[in-house]
């Protein structure tokens, strides 16, 4: 099976959890329970010992390190001890992670993603900073090449072929569904293009709504999406910030892809709705890419607007 980075979501939607997901799962894991044999069996070791990681929780840290650094297996060093609740299989955990190179120790990516525990499509690098672990954890990782990617590197964030990796994640908070408000006031002005064209969203001139809010423009009468099932539609996404528009699937095939593999509010704005509802939701940056400001992603900290039409909805592959 293909365990390369999933390609079909596309990006302007994709979490981090894009960069995390093998197609399928490079060794054994936990297949249901939270007892400490199902956890996955990490050590620390002198090199993930020997990661110093500077920065307040929650938000993207400095790791410094020795390199070029070269790792034979899996190391993972707990540097803070949450003490909060243990995450537990099935939970879906808000992180920071973030990955280094481990022949330059330059920063390949920072970003919060969601990480489902228990989900061994996930590589075991990532998974091993997120299962079993208390909430409010610090952690580095030391991950060999053969360990991600099938060590052929990840061009899109500069991880060459055959390159370790140094991973730091934060263990934020286990994710609870947001459930949208009705969007009554200050709602964008939506005109649909003729055959497939893209349509043009006007928004109004005030300021970025704070709370996560969906007005339904047209609801459809099929099926109803499920959360994680694998749905097909059209969208546009725009930022309020800037007043552009950074993403869209009109013009060519519509999208496709599960509720859980796009950002929080996305998804949460999908499950309910039935097939043929055309929909507009404003999604502030605590439930799309996080409210700190990063170089990595220009979208973080900034509220999204997305025009929704969905086309068919089906329960997602086993």
């Amino acid at each position: 099976m293909n365990r390369a980075l999933r390609r079909a979501t596309p990006v302007a939607l994709a979490t981090a959890a894009a960069l995390l997901l093998a197609g399928c799962a490079a060794g054994g894991g936990p297949e249901g329970g939270t007892s400490d044999a199902d956890c996955l069996d990490v050590s620390s070791g002198p090199l993930s010992d020997g990661v110093k990681v500077e920065g307040e929780f929650g938000a993207s840290p400095t790791a410094t390190f020795s390199a070029p650094l070269e790792a034979d297996e899996l190391e993972r060093t707990v540097v803070i001890e949450g003490d909060g609740d243990v995450t537990e299989d099935g939970d879906k955990v808000n992180v920071i992670v973030s990955a280094y190179s481990g022949a330059t120790g330059k920063e390949a990516f920072s970003q919060p993603a969601t990480i489902p525990v228990g989900e061994e499509e996930v590589f075991e690098a990532f998974r091993s900073g997120v299962e079993c672990l208390p909430v409010g954890t610090r952690s580095v990782t030391v991950a060999p090449a053969s360990a991600l990617y099938d060590g052929a590197g990840n061009e899109t964030v500069g991880i060459a072929p055959g390159e370790s990796v140094v991973i730091v994640i934060d263990v934020v908070e286990v994710q609870e569904t947001p459930k949208p408000a009705e969007w009554t006031k200050d709602v964008p002005e939506v005109k649909f293009g003729a055959d497939g064209a893209a349509p043009t969203v006007t928004l109004p001139a005030t300021p970025p709504p704070a709370e996560f809010q969906l007005k339904v423009l047209e609801e459809g009468d099929g099926d109803e999406v499920q959360a994680g099932d694998n749905v097909t539609l059209h969208y546009q996404g725009t930022s309020w910030d800037t007043g552009e528009v950074f993403d869209q699937s009109y013009g060519g095939e519509p999208a496709q892809f599960t509720t859980d593999a796009v950002i929080q509010g996305f998804g949460a704005a999908l499950v309910g709705q039935k097939v043929g509802t055309k929909l507009i939701v404003t999604i502030p940056p605590q439930y799309a890419y996080g409210t700190e400001k990063s170089e990595q992603n220009p979208l973080a900290g900034q509220t999204l607007v997305f025009l929704i039409e969905i086309e068919d909805t089906a329960p997602a592959a086993g």
